[in-house]
């Protein structure tokens, strides 16, 4: 209290000698933004826009954040990832043994609604910013919807029960909003996504590469009609995406490696650029946290023993391992090979396994030749093969199996998987959730699980998760309850908020 005394004291003393300077003295500081300043160039809104996709990899920007608590809350759960218990990442998330104080989940929402807090503001202002054309305005207000309802969609499908901002708020009466009804959110989601799309370009030049397009709004558009079963819907809009400009890369392993980012088989990404110049840091390090220590990796987590098991399965006409198997995990085959970090040299599994800690790990967005210890590889969001895979799965849902199978051979033609032939619906149904999706799109960032979630929540032929994770032999998978289909509200923010109530169990 002392402190603040003087600390008020000493203003008040600034604020009496200055106000007998000269008026000359007493100048607006331009370099000082305000509120009132910021609002007026395009430069400005770009800032602004650029904040709001920012909050992709955390609230507080740090790389640690997103990997070690977002991406482990969103992937350790799942089926096809295992943890090393000897880590303390996600453990109690991976064991079902986390509390309502969790960080990882407390993470996700915190980067969500400060993704959702700068859209808001981006969608009041930028819309009366007089300096801009109305194509500029128009385009970065619908990237904000855009982004707006990508960050809804994860607190949707992680929370369900959370408040519906749509307004920048100051008036501290209106800053503990109520939760909303998860329908109302899906409104939500579905109206920004389609007011976004029209205003969204097909594409940016080389500079804009990785802001949201109109594709990237219509596959989050029919991947959230998915996620609700609105089958008809969903199969519309997917079909949108696969008749556009995108196409399979011709080598699977490119999409990880950094060879063909924000290319042809991107519809969306996070974005890191690897630039460690001026004490900058702006790599990505799940290379360092899949890589086994005896490469100088630091193994946070592996391929669970269920998806090698799938993996192997996954053969060609020949009956040789899938080379998307092969560019996925590292494993006890003779044809299986990992670059070493240390000597910078690709070895193969057979050479090296009495050094390995742990029999199997993931090989994708590992180092290779072509990017050293810090890289800037994107992270995946939605890609075309999980677009072709959805679209695939509205069809089926729709009665067209055939059709949908022609759209999963495209996608196993790409991995050299033999192609499927003549299916049930139903046994079409089983392989694209527990082979065709896992396979294809394993440890990639917030699919798996939330894939079993909406399996779970759905009324077509709806799964259990405990029993799933149960059938594939997911560690503490007996410590599952229904409360853990979805994350508990934070407690940080339940008490914080009095109107947050707890999800049901929490």
């Amino acid at each position: 209290m002392k402190n603040i005394a003087y600390i008020l004291i000493t203003a008040l003393l600034l604020s009496i000698g200055n106000s007998c300077s000269d008026d000359f003295i007493n100048v607006e500081n331009k370099e000082l933004l305000t509120e009132s300043s910021f609002w007026e160039t395009e430069e400005h809104a770009m800032q602004a826009l650029t904040a709001t996709y920012a909050a992709m990899q955390g609230a507080d920007g740090s790389k640690w954040t997103f990997f070690e608590e977002m991406y482990t809350s969103l992937a350790y759960r799942a089926d096809d990832v295992t943890n090393n218990t000897g880590e303390t990442y996600g453990r109690s998330l991976a064991s079902f043994t986390n509390t309502t104080e969790e960080s990882g989940p407390y993470n996700v929402w915190k980067a969500s609604y400060a993704g959702i807090g700068r859209a808001n503001q981006i969608i009041q202002r930028v819309s009366e910013m007089e300096a801009l054309e109305a194509e500029v305005k128009n385009n970065i207000v619908a990237e904000a919807k855009f982004l707006r309802a990508y960050y809804y969609f994860w607190l949707v499908t992680g929370f369900e029960n959370v408040p519906l901002v749509t307004t920048f708020e100051k008036d501290l009466d209106k800053l503990f909003p109520d939760q909303a009804n998860p329908s109302q959110i899906w409104a939500q989601i579905e109206q920004d996504l389609s007011e976004a799309e029209p205003n969204l370009p097909l594409s940016y030049p080389s500079e804009g590469k990785g802001r949201a397009t109109k594709g990237a709004a219509k596959a989050l558009l029919g991947k959230a009609y998915l996620f609700q079963e609105k089958w008809s819907l969903a199969e519309a809009k997917l079909a949108e995406v696969v008749g556009m400009d995108y196409s399979l890369l011709t080598n699977y392993a490119d999409n990880f490696n950094g060879n063909a980012e924000n290319g042809t088989e991107s519809i969306f990404e996070i974005q890191f650029s690897g630039d460690r110049a001026n004490d900058n840091d702006e790599r990505q390090v799940l290379n360092f946290q899949v890589t086994p220590y005896a490469f100088g990796g630091w193994e946070l987590f592996y391929p669970s023993q269920w998806l090698v098991d799938e993996m192997k399965t996954d053969r060609d006409a020949l009956g040789n391992i899938s080379e998307r198997a092969y560019a996925s995990i590292f494993f006890d085959d003779p044809n299986s090979q990992m670059y070493d970090m240390d000597t910078e040299e690709l070895k193969s599994y057979s050479s090296v396994a009495a050094d390995l800690n742990h029999p199997k790990y993931f090989k994708k967005y590992t180092a290779n030749a072509d990017t050293n210890f810090y890289n800037g590889t994107n992270i995946s969001v939605i890609r075309f093969a999980d677009v072709l895979l959805m679209y695939a799965e509205a069809l089926n849902e729709n009665g067209k199996t055939v059709e949908a199978i022609d759209e999963i051979n495209k996608v196993r033609a790409r991995g050299k998987a033999q192609l499927l032939t003549a299916m049930t619906q139903d046994a079409l149904r089983t392989q694209i959730r527990h082979h065709e999706r896992p396979v294809e799109l394993a440890m990639e960032y917030g699919i798996r699980w939330f894939d079993l979630y909406r399996w779970q929540k759905g009324s077509t032929a709806p799964e259990s998760i405990k029993a799933t994770l149960v059938n594939h032999n997911k560690p503490f998978a007996e410590n599952f309850q229904e409360k853990h289909i979805v994350f508990p509200i934070p407690l940080q923010e339940i008490n914080v908020n009095p109107n947050l109530k707890p999800n049901s169990g929490w």
